[in-house]
């Protein structure tokens, strides 16, 4: 048989497809950046703190919902069709959200934005496992999730960028061109893509993906706003998603054409991967929230430059994502994973020793190493997860990482966003002493709730401030100290049961050794499974 060498366009196809992701991604954080101007009534919409939350989490809810769902229809009607469809959504929402009358209206149509871009998450990973021969696909993974560390970290200087120069609606309306030029970029160079066997759609098992993962997010999030796990919305959510992914994983299981095999949760390579992904995402959207007010708010920076503070991050993950592909060819994911997740530990355990005024050049290392840390977490264990799938289940495969990685993200924010108001309020408490009893409450629940109760007792601003700053500091050591031992556990659990090193005969899947024999690629040339036409 005549030597697998992909697609002869697949270099170019990723550059696309790269494109593609770091619009959505860009997205997940520009928003951090501009809601104080939203809470503006003049510069902004007067959005309240609860309209706030949800503007940020609409897209991540609906996002991470969808994501499972898309990737199955993807791979049913074609991956390219659904990528474009998905780019267009996410446009046209772009506009809607930058023209927004009020805070509503914003959330009404972020929610439509992660419609679209869960739609197009799970087709780039998808059609670069189609395009690429095993041998390079490791290396191709590795830059597209490169592209999603770098697109994350430069969220928030894209965000300070804009509102530097132009009103608050520019941060989404900027998505616009590069909608357009991806648009045809994709119908120039991707070429289609689907499961080469029709089966039927798995329509209950959708729903029930979509309800579970819905109601899980949705009482995350609820519990990070409301600071607390213990209020019944929040536990009896929760436990409701859990019950219904439950009827999923039972459904799944009986049922003759699943829309995700729950068999593939036996193979180590995809499930110790899955929970890599999951906690790596946990740990650096916690640091990525945190760091965010410890810049703005202690530190006194402007949106632009605490943004900029994000792009020793970036470089990193720039620099060491697509190196990560040969570093685990050559010393197997588990070795890379889990020094990798140790690394991000230690980073996360570092900013322990930061103060409010530690100077620049001993933080922005730290940011650097966690950078470096998590580049070579997220491309090995998502060549694992891709690699211990048959070729036509990319997408769900592309879908299941990518959900996870919301997931984690979503929990990142909400519980070690609970952990830092908690320790906050715990250390402010006696400082607000000062105040009066009716005022107390608003004043400790954030460090803004102490500048604004500082601005109104004009006597005590000093002390206040003082006394807002230590304390965030203060819970933010605590914040950052869960996240390291996230990551800890995580480098536990890749030591011990992520496999090791591939066999000389397979090295070619984590892009070095010989190719594999098979044929030059064509399009939907992956074989149906026994049974299935």
């Amino acid at each position: 048989m005549n030597q697998d060498l992909g697609h002869p366009r697949r270099w170019r196809i990723l550059a696309v497809l790269v494109g593609s992701l770091m619009a959505i991604i860009i997205d997940t954080t520009i928003l951090n950046v501009s809601l104080k101007t939203l809470a503006d009534p003049a510069r902004g919409l007067g959005a309240t703190h609860s309209e706030l939350e949800w503007a940020l989490s609409s897209y991540t809810l609906v996002f991470a919902a969808l994501l499972f769902s898309w990737g199955v229809l993807a791979d049913r009607v074609g991956r390219k069709r659904v990528l474009s469809l998905g780019l267009a959504l996410f446009g046209l929402a772009s506009v809607g959200s930058a023209y927004s009358q009020d805070a509503v209206q914003l959330i009404v149509a972020r929610s439509v934005m992660g419609v679209g871009a869960a739609a197009v998450m799970p087709c780039t990973l998808a059609i670069i496992a189609a395009v690429f021969p095993p041998r390079e696909r490791a290396k191709a993974i590795g830059v597209w999730t490169a592209a999603i560390g770098v697109a994350l970290a430069l969220g928030p200087i894209t965000g300070g960028v804009l509102l530097e120069h132009f009103w608050w609606g520019s941060i989404f309306l900027i998505n616009v061109p590069l909608v357009v030029a991806t648009l045809i970029a994709v119908a120039l160079v991707v070429p289609e893509s689907r499961a080469p066997y029709t089966r039927e759609l798995d329509v209950v098992g959708m729903l029930l993906s979509i309800v579970g993962l819905v109601l899980i997010v949705y009482g995350v999030i609820e519990g990070g706003r409301l600071a607390s796990f213990a209020a019944p919305q929040v536990w009896l959510t929760i436990v409701a998603g859990v019950a219904v992914l439950v009827l999923f994983v039972r459904h799944e299981r009986r049922t003759a054409q699943p829309a995700f095999d729950i068999a593939f949760f036996r193979k180590p390579a995809f499930t110790v991967a899955i929970a890599a992904v999951g906690l790596v995402s946990f740990a650096m959207a916690g640091f990525l929230f945190f760091s965010a007010f410890y810049m703005q708010s202690v530190r006194g920076y402007t949106p632009l430059q605490a943004g900029a503070c994000t792009l020793a991050l970036a470089v990193a993950m720039m620099v060491f994502g697509p190196l990560s592909a040969r570093t685990a060819a050559r010393f197997g994911p588990k070795a890379v994973c889990s020094v990798a997740l140790l690394v991000v530990a230690v980073a996360l355990g570092a900013l322990v020793l930061i103060e409010e005024r530690t100077p620049l050049w001993a933080i922005l290392p730290v940011f650097f190493v966690l950078g470096t840390g998590i580049a070579n977490v997220m491309p090995p264990a998502a060549v694992s997860i891709m690699m211990s799938l048959p070729r036509e289940k990319a997408g769900v495969g592309s879908a299941m990482n990518n959900t996870v990685r919301q997931v984690g993200q979503a929990l990142g924010v909400a519980v070690l966003g609970s952990v830092l108001g908690a320790a906050y309020r715990s250390g402010i408490g006696d400082a607000l002493d000062v105040l009066p009893v009716e005022r107390r409450a608003a004043a400790g629940e954030s460090i803004e709730g102490t500048f604004a109760a500082a601005a109104g007792a004009a006597d005590q601003a000093g002390g206040l401030i003082g006394a807002a700053k230590d304390s965030f500091v203060a819970a933010m050591h605590v914040s950052s100290l869960c996240a390291a031992i996230v990551a800890l556990i995580g480098a536990v659990v890749v030591f011990r049961w992520l496999p090791g090193k591939p066999p000389p005969g397979a090295a070619n899947a984590w892009g070095g050794g010989a190719p594999n024999s098979g044929q030059s690629w064509k399009p939907d040339s992956a074989p149906a499974p026994t049974g299935e036409r």
